[in-house]
């Protein structure tokens, strides 16, 4: 078996994502793609706007995929053995708390998009002045709003009763996904080590974003005891080693929140290069630098990365977009008005526009820039002559207006319009989709031919780290991408863009 011959070292990433999970190795050479597996996993709503999942079934998952990617490697006589390290990238905000005694969780993972927590935040704010949802925001980055896992933590310690006996007993653990799979993989309860990095620590509330601690005034604010948080640490080094299968004894060593890992993986090292993922959720982040900077147009301050236990934390400006790739589902499991998600770009090409009709998909509220959650999805614009293909244009639209919704917002906060934005994520194969991105935000949008950006920043990670050392950040090969550039004018795109604004405006206040 060829092992460090044809590719150089390998480096594993785990992508744990809303949708399914996933273990790719790369190439620390050529940031190639040697191998991987994909399982989808299951969500359940057991209430409108709740969405759960099972923390056990994440878990055997990933293990499953990591033992396909073996067998794959082997198939293919690569050495599964010269993987260098592990990384692990993962859906943010997910919250699951678990008893340390036997492993297992006390309730399902409560979801980042589910609004059951909307009750506690009105709770909350009734007690802050002016009901200011972002009385916190100076010192976590973050607006009070159900999104994040504090919120979720409230939520199961005020619901399950088994919580509150565990964290009497001291062997209650909260922790984001990447905590859950390291505590696993690590042992579990026969000494797992219980941490979490500096960027899934930014979405919880309760970490100071200056400090990048855990802050006992919001864990006080939110009466969550700091005791069953995970350990912070960087998002570069060496946190413990796969306890058995047959990676058994391999470095786990880089960890990112899905949406920074891409941004690393797009590589976006540098201040004022951003980034934009299109998935179920959809998400713009912009590289600030060592500078943390306070947005005041409704995006979110959060921690970039930090690479390595020494280096300094590098800050990004957040614009989360709650509904993308989740409106096409809407249309197809909901409305039934196609049957494949493949059919969507061909559908939507034989309109050569809307007819005027303007989808909001607030589903469960809309995020940045606006934070209201009583917004609810509307379809404005419709007459007698509108066609599924034009209601199927309006949905990719609305992606693409959402998105430039942020980044109105962040040319605000930075002053500096970005020249082009990079994209990634399963919705980018969709060319129209791509063609109208950059129709009406008035920029090229340009497409890496590797489409893997998001493991692709926690393999980098992982590899970089201290003690492993096999992939070079310094020293990174170009990537061959394609550039989609605007062909429409000023004029039509802001005529358009109003109109948006203006459907958005019709959908606010819905839920009174």
């Amino acid at each position: 078996m060829s092992s460090m011959g044809t590719y150089g070292p390998l480096v594993g990433a785990i992508d744990e994502g809303t949708s399914s999970a996933r273990f790719l190795v790369f190439s620390a050479q050529t940031s190639r793609l040697i191998a991987s597996h994909q399982i989808p996993l299951k969500q359940f709503c057991p209430h409108e706007g709740w969405v759960e999942q099972d923390p056990v079934e994440i878990v055997s998952m990933v293990k499953e995929c990591m033992s396909r990617v073996y067998d794959s490697l082997k198939e293919q006589q690569i050495d599964p053995l010269s993987i260098s390290a592990i990384g692990i990238t993962n859906q943010r905000e997910t919250t699951v708390v678990w008893d340390k005694t036997t492993g297992l969780p006390f309730y399902n993972a409560i979801v980042w998009l589910d609004i059951r927590t909307t009750s506690i935040l009105n709770q909350l704010l009734e007690k802050v002045h002016n009901k200011d949802k972002n009385y916190v925001k100076s010192v976590c980055g973050l607006p009070l709003s159900p999104y994040f896992s504090a919120l979720k933590i409230r939520w199961l310690m005020d619901n399950v009763p088994e919580v509150q006996t565990a964290i009497r007993e001291d062997r209650c653990m909260f922790g984001t996904i990447d905590s859950w799979l390291i505590w696993n993989l690590t042992g579990g309860k026969d000494g797992g080590v219980h941490i979490t990095d500096v960027t899934n620590a930014s979405r919880t509330l309760l970490m100071n974003v200056n400090t990048a601690k855990w802050d006992p005034i919001l864990c006080r604010f939110f009466n969550i005891p700091q005791k069953i948080l995970p350990k912070i640490l960087s998002s570069s080094e060496i946190y413990g080693h796969v306890s058995d299968g047959p990676l058994a004894g391999k470095p786990i060593s880089g960890c990112l929140g899905d949406q920074q890992s891409a941004l690393l993986g797009q590589r976006c090292l540098s201040r004022g290069q951003a980034k934009c993922t299109y998935g179920t959720g959809c998400f713009l982040l912009y590289n600030t630098g060592f500078e943390k900077i306070d947005s005041t147009h409704g995006l979110l301050t959060t921690v970039a990365w930090k690479l390595g236990k020494t280096a300094p934390v590098v800050y990004a400006l957040e614009g989360s977009v709650a509904v993308a790739g989740a409106a096409i589902t809407w249309l197809r499991d909901n409305l039934e008005i196609f049957e494949k998600v493949q059919e969507v770009e061909n559908i939507a090409s034989r309109e050569m526009h809307t007819g005027d009709v303007y989808f909001v998909p607030a589903f469960s509220g809309l995020y940045a820039p606006y934070w209201q959650e009583d917004a609810r999805g509307s379809i404005v614009g419709i007459t007698e002559d509108t066609q599924r293909g034009h209601i199927i244009r309006a949905t990719l639209e609305a992606i693409c207006f959402q998105t430039r919704d942020i980044l109105e917002a962040m040319n605000k906060d930075c002053g500096i319009p970005l020249s082009k934005l990079q994209v990634d994520g399963g919705m980018t194969s969709n060319n129209l989709l791509m063609q109208l991105q950059a129709d009406l935000s008035g920029i090229p949008v340009v497409r890496p031919h590797m489409a893997e950006t998001t493991a692709l920043g926690a393999a980098m990670a992982a590899g970089s780290a201290e003690g492993i050392k096999v992939w070079d950040l310094k020293h990174l090969q170009p990537t061959s991408n394609d550039t989609f550039s605007p062909v429409v004018t000023d004029e039509e795109r802001d005529n358009r863009y109003i109109k948006w604004k203006m459907a958005v405006e019709r959908c606010m206040h819905w839920d009174i």
